[in-house]
């Protein structure tokens, strides 16, 4: 994206001359009127960015709309509306006569004071409103609920909220119901040919919000818990980190298809709740199976399908493995640290700092490596990463490096769920295998006998020990 995007004097985008009362504007860019923002607009190409006109109209910039053609001041919220209404109409094929722009919004009785920033009218009922859409300026974040209610309005089976960065798209399946869509139908595709499209990885590399969005897994699950998890009646924690176990195995499932390309199962599309639900929990039982000891073999998702539904809607476009797996350690260090690790003491190491010392201490293939107060194993982690040259992904590790995460990686803490996501991270790494156990490490008298035999091979014994020959 080009920050010094200039912004064109005297003709407007579709040609035309403008009127006699513009002057050059040559020495204004877009970051200008912005204020600095304009590296947020990182939903849009580059040079949908650089192709935007602004002429200055009696000493301030002004843009001809791309759809009405009609001269509007060039307002960052108004920015942001014409390059969403260009993504519309190039990329997605929406043709200028199904296009409104500031849509008056009838509320009950009374019209709205303000109007619809976009309107996508439906191809086979002109009058009717298939898409709207709300644009607020770099770095706003609210807007969602006002969008909700111009769809329920209007009757708008699909919302957009955008302010440049930062795209959510809705399905409105009922008033008081809305589920995330992976993108917006095309002018060529209907809605349920989108809600049942077949994904693969590769698909799901292409649309990964992760990359696409510059967003964050941690950002995404402050989403969930805003929207769904705070009123949901459940424990955070463990829901997500259920999702995230049953996602990570479909991922995996997908990846070692072969030549023979498996689809993603995680995927909301027109499923209903209860169908939706049925198939996360098949999901979850199958990576209990594939990667034992970190959830009870009773044990299920707990929350009601239709908030399921909003959750997978939310976590779906989200790529977990990627080249490797910082993206995971960083929300399970969100969600290790916001159930209360401060209040006992316990704190996390900075993933930097982390980086830093494991560089330092420069681990090698034939070196044991232990945390005794491991947390969430980001130092083990991050070992493994290092010493395996820092690549990871959806196919696993090779047996090599799983032999390595299996037999020479080990750590301890006594929090149970700090516990919990380290197995998880090191079973993944491990492929099956973890030497992560659950103990206090200034107290050896308590262990478990499961933490006497895992760790019995790596003691040192000592003259006079009364340990040695037990």
């Amino acid at each position: 994206m080009s920050k010094k995007a200039k912004l064109n004097s005297g003709e407007t985008d579709n040609g035309n001359r403008a009127t006699a009362n513009t002057q050059p504007a040559a020495s204004i860019t877009i970051e200008d009127i912005l204020r600095g923002t304009s590296h947020a607009l990182t939903i849009f190409k580059p040079k949908t960015i650089a192709g935007l006109s602004i002429f200055l109209k009696r000493g301030k910039p002004y843009l001809t709309c791309y759809a009405s053609g009609k001269e509007r001041p060039a307002k960052p919220e108004e920015i942001v509306r014409q390059l969403y209404l260009r993504m519309l109409m190039d990329d997605y094929g929406y043709p200028a006569e199904r296009v409104a722009i500031e849509k008056p919004v009838q509320m009950g009785s009374n019209v709205h004071d303000k109007p619809a920033d976009i309107v996508i009218w439906d191809k086979d009922n002109p009058t009717a409103a298939y898409i709207i859409v709300e644009c607020k300026k770099p770095k706003r974040s609210d807007g969602l609920e006002q969008l909700k209610s111009y769809c329920n309005a209007e009757g708008s089976p699909i919302g957009v909220w955008t302010n440049g960065g930062e795209t959510i798209h809705l399905h409105r399946r009922d008033p008081n119901y809305y589920q995330n869509l992976p993108d917006i139908p095309r002018a060529s595709q209907t809605l349920s040919e989108l809600l049942d499209e077949r994904w693969t990885l590769d698909d799901l590399a292409e649309h990964n919000v992760l990359v696409k969005e510059r967003t964050t897994l941690k950002k995404i699950i402050l989403d969930m818990e805003n929207l769904v998890l705070a009123n949901a009646g459940v424990d955070a924690f463990e829901e997500v980190f259920k999702l995230i176990y049953a996602k990570l195995y479909d991922e995996t499932q997908a990846a070692q298809g072969g030549k023979k390309k498996r689809y993603l199962q995680f995927r909301v599309g027109g499923a209903t709740p209860s169908e939706f639900k049925q198939k996360i929990n098949d999901l979850f039982d199958k990576a209990k199976a594939k990667w034992p000891g970190v959830f009870l073999d009773g044990e299920r998702i707990d929350l009601t399908p239709e908030h399921l539904v909003t959750c997978g809607s939310y976590l779906e476009n989200v790529k977990l493995f990627n080249s490797n797996l910082q993206v995971i350690d960083e929300a399970f260090e969100y969600l290790s640290v916001k159930v209360g690790k401060g209040k006992k003491g316990q704190y996390f190491t900075p993933r930097h700092v982390i980086d830093m010392a494991v560089k330092m201490l420069n681990p090698t293939w034939d070196e044991y490596v232990i945390d005794t107060a491991a947390g969430s194993c980001g130092f083990t982690v991050h070992t493994i990463f290092h010493v395996w040259g820092n690549e990871f992904t959806a196919d696993g590790p090779t047996r090599e490096q799983a032999d390595y995460a299996n037999t020479m990686v080990y750590a301890i803490d006594f929090d149970p769920r700090s516990i919990k996501i380290a197995k998880a991270l090191n079973l993944i790494a491990g492929d099956g295998r973890t030497n992560v156990y659950r103990a206090n490490t200034l107290d050896p008298r308590g262990r478990q006998d499961e933490v006497k035999v895992g760790l019995r091979d790596r003691l040192q014994r000592f003259p006079g020990d009364p340990q040695k020959d037990r």
